[in-house]
């Protein structure tokens, strides 16, 4: 990771289903990120060090496939867990007024923390991510039914020992291919760590649209300002699930990305970084 990032402090906090590690810089507001499925927090490296200059940036590794340490063994990693993981880590740093910002799989988890435990989030920002009936999008059920199958994990990790195959799945995702650093990062806990590999099944079994779906029945209740930023490239989620998104909260603007799949961090993160700055500064979640 010290590829990805450069130097830096990582940090690390334990809660209840384990250990949280974390990166934090800047001062002022804070703003937490949520990254998605076989990625962790460095695919927001091109995003969190310029909107530092301005806020407290706080990088996490949550337990989605790319993560160390693993989880506890009993730890339960349904995404309603995963989201109450994210509201304690909250706590557990004591923060308030939070903007979250979640991608992918994190978008699913942050949807259903405003839903639960919208008390410390100030703000939210969605880029393309699960909602609604897409979770996981049909692309990725395989990955979800193949996970039932005992040695899946393993076999995923066999694979993806191959640079091909790693590029080859970071394609759906993103137009431009990180570095071989980034992709090692990304993948290397899954084909090291039994544990993690452990931990990706159970996020993988337990995904469900009925998640997405009973949080999306909050929405109208979440009065604080939404920024939906979605790639108009996405191989996996359509542009339709950011338009739905745009109208049921209360307090939203829609930002299309041009030249961007699912990744915008990855892909545009410049666009993401000024879209951001602005949102935070307008305070305006209702422009359109």
């Amino acid at each position: 990771m010290e590829r990805v990032w450069g130097p830096g402090e990582v940090r690390e906090v334990r809660l209840g289903k384990g250990v949280v590690r974390y990166r934090e810089m800047g001062e002022g507001e804070p703003i937490l990120f949520v990254h998605g499925f076989l990625v962790n927090g460095g695919l927001w490296r091109n995003v969190a060090p310029p909107l530092s200059e301005h806020f407290r940036c706080i990088v996490p590794d949550w337990p989605l496939g790319a993560h160390t340490p693993a989880m506890e063994a009993g730890a339960d990693l349904t995404p309603p867990s995963l989201a109450r993981l994210v509201a304690d880590f909250m706590d557990a740093l004591d923060l308030r007024d939070v903007t979250l910002v979640g991608s992918d799989t994190g978008g699913a988890i942050s949807q259903i923390v405003i839903a639960h435990y919208p008390e410390r989030v100030g703000r939210l920002v969605l880029t393309n991510c699960d909602a609604f009936e897409h979770f996981p999008p049909p692309l990725i059920l395989p990955f979800k039914w193949g996970a039932f199958v005992p040695g899946f994990a393993g076999a995923l990790a066999h694979a993806l020992r191959l640079s091909p195959v790693k590029r080859l799945l970071y394609a759906l995702v993103a137009r431009r291919q990180p570095g071989r650093a980034v992709l090692d990062s990304y993948f290397a806990p899954l084909i090291r760590e039994p544990g993690v590999r452990r931990d990706v099944t159970k996020v993988l079994r337990a995904v469900s649209r009925s998640y997405t779906l009973e949080a999306a029945r909050a929405f109208p209740t979440f009065r604080k300002p939404v920024l939906i930023a979605w790639g108009e490239d996405d191989l996996l989620f359509p542009i339709r699930d950011a338009e739905r998104l745009r109208k049921t909260f209360p307090d939203a603007r829609l930002a299309r990305v041009a030249r961007s799949r699912c990744f915008i961090p990855e892909d545009q993160p410049r666009q993401l970084v000024e879209l951001i700055e602005s949102f935070l500064s307008s305070r305006a979640g209702s422009i359109r």
